[in-house]
């Protein structure tokens, strides 16, 4: 998209979700954003020439493009036609994607440091070879009985979720349905199972305190009882599970048994394992990392190394729903670690930034304010100097529909937002709340409406322990990413 009049030598590539596919322009972390709003940029995006059941990877042609060449081809294409068009080429380069999207804005980072001033990344499937094999696989099959029926299903989800807050809620020091950092919550799941399993209506039965119990753990070797992920779904994420690994019926099928199944058959495996493969036949034990190792380096932008591309000057904000189901933002988290690591803390300061959201699902929706403007802030950091520090989130109570342009996990009738309805607001209140660089969580000043971001200062870190330990923590060392 060329803008005739309104250009301001700007240009802004979009990334694409789930596998792809389809084309949208649609601008997400951008909520408010002048220069999107007012049509100052010059757009580009791609579908990565692949489709959206990943058949396309048998072909090494498509899979090399939607790993990471079609996105740098785009940001050439497009930096060609933008100096014909306009006589001159942008003065300003900047790349936003969620999801898949996510991913690519990482890989960018990675492979062509000099493409893009600045990238921002949300909810990036950045581990891409265990985010949907070991992830999405784990959460597909710990939901199944042995008459392949689901478990669990999504209208028993609030009895979970409302314990779960219940449990947690005030341990951030405000009574206002959001967890400021899951992490510290240790609600115990057995609180809630049936005696007996007679009655259900207020509790959940052993086989379905023992689906969710696995849901929380993530995957674990069955040999060393180690974890086979860096993270898993978080406490208070209960609602968002609904439609992605919990059904509305027993026989219905999932998002992440497709997508697993999907992914590991045509794309994260170097051997196509044939026609009647089925998760069945994935091993989630410490074994089946090494078929995840030669793809890697094609898939996978996790290389905690982006030393060129901060010596160009690129600046990577990183942002994550705290109640993602299909992405755990703990992903994200142990990446910032991994960074600081290898690169040196005050190295990693200059030039990248993490924001975590409570409340919200993957890409946004969910309970907590999910609408954000992060191409502002990139921008006054890229083009100004000024690094990115306070960022306010919004959300209305009829507002369930911010997903970065990605399919919004959760049934309508099971995302609600307790903020608007707290402290005698109206259902129909807009709610503001403060977002702070990792590990900051915001604070609540102790008076005035928790609706408005002007009562909230940033707070002292909730949670300070580094990740943990886990199989496949390799991944995030610095790899040179390989060609086809």
């Amino acid at each position: 998209m060329l803008p005739v009049s309104t250009w301001t030598q700007r240009y802004l590539q979009v990334g694409c979700g789930g596998l792809c596919g389809s084309i949208s322009f649609s601008v997400g972390a951008s909520e408010g954003a002048e220069a999107v709003d007012n049509g100052n940029f010059a757009l580009g995006t791609t579908d990565m020439d692949g489709g959206t059941d990943g058949t396309f990877g048998l072909e090494e042609d498509k899979r090399v493009a939607f790993s990471y060449e079609a996105h740098h081809w785009t940001a050439e294409v497009s930096k060609s036609l933008i100096a014909t068009y306009y006589g001159q080429a942008q003065a300003y380069s900047y790349f936003t994607g969620c999801s898949d999207g996510g991913r690519e804005a990482v890989m960018e980072a990675l492979r062509y440091p000099n493409d893009f001033n600045g990238i921002i990344a949300g909810a990036p499937a950045m581990l891409f070879t265990f985010q949907n094999s070991f992830h999405h696989g784990w959460l597909a099959v710990s939901n199944v009985d042995e008459n392949g029926n689901h478990i669990l299903l999504s209208d028993r989800l609030e009895i979970l979720h409302d314990a779960v807050v219940s449990a947690c809620d005030s341990l951030d020091g405000i009574d206002d349905g959001l967890l400021s950092d899951p992490r510290v919550c240790d609600f115990d799941i057995y609180t809630i199972q049936c005696a007996s399993d007679a009655d259900n209506s207020t509790c959940l039965t052993s086989a379905e305190i023992e689906a969710v119990g696995k849901f929380y753990s993530g995957a674990i070797d069955t040999d060393s009882g180690e974890h086979l992920t860096v993270g898993e779904v978080q406490f208070s994420s209960e609602l968002g599970w609904s439609g992605v690994f919990v059904p509305e019926t027993a026989t219905t099928s999932t998002e992440s048994e497709s997508v697993a199944l999907s992914c590991i058959e045509y794309l994260i495996l170097d051997e196509y394992p044939g026609d009647n493969y089925t998760l069945a036949d994935f091993d989630f034990a410490n074994s089946s990392i090494d078929l995840l190792r030669p793809r890697h380096p094609l898939l996978d932008s996790v290389s905690a190394d982006l030393t060129e591309f901060e010596a160009a000057g690129g600046k990577l904000i990183l942002w994550h729903g705290w109640a993602d189901p299909q992405i755990s933002p703990r992903t994200t988290i142990a990446y910032h670690e991994a960074l600081q690591s290898n690169m040196g803390a005050d190295v990693v300061e200059s030039f990248e930034r993490l924001y975590l959201l409570p409340g919200v699902y993957h890409c946004g929706s969910g309970e907590g304010p999910s609408d954000l403007d992060l191409v502002t802030p990139m921008m006054k950091w890229i083009e100004e100097g000024v690094a990115p520090y306070e960022v306010i989130t919004s959300s209305a109570e009829s507002d369930t529909t911010s997903d970065f342009g990605q399919w919004a996990s959760g049934s309508s009738d099971l995302r609600r937002r307790k903020l608007a309805s707290t402290s005698g607001s109206s259902s129909s209140a807009s709610v503001t709340r403060p977002i702070y660089p990792y590990p900051g969580v915001a604070k609540y000043i102790g008076s005035g409406s928790i609706n408005d971001s002007a009562n909230f200062e940033e707070g002292a870190p909730l949670y300070t322990n580094l990740t943990g330990y886990w199989l496949g923590q390799d991944f995030f060392d610095p790899y040179t990413p390989i060609e086809g």
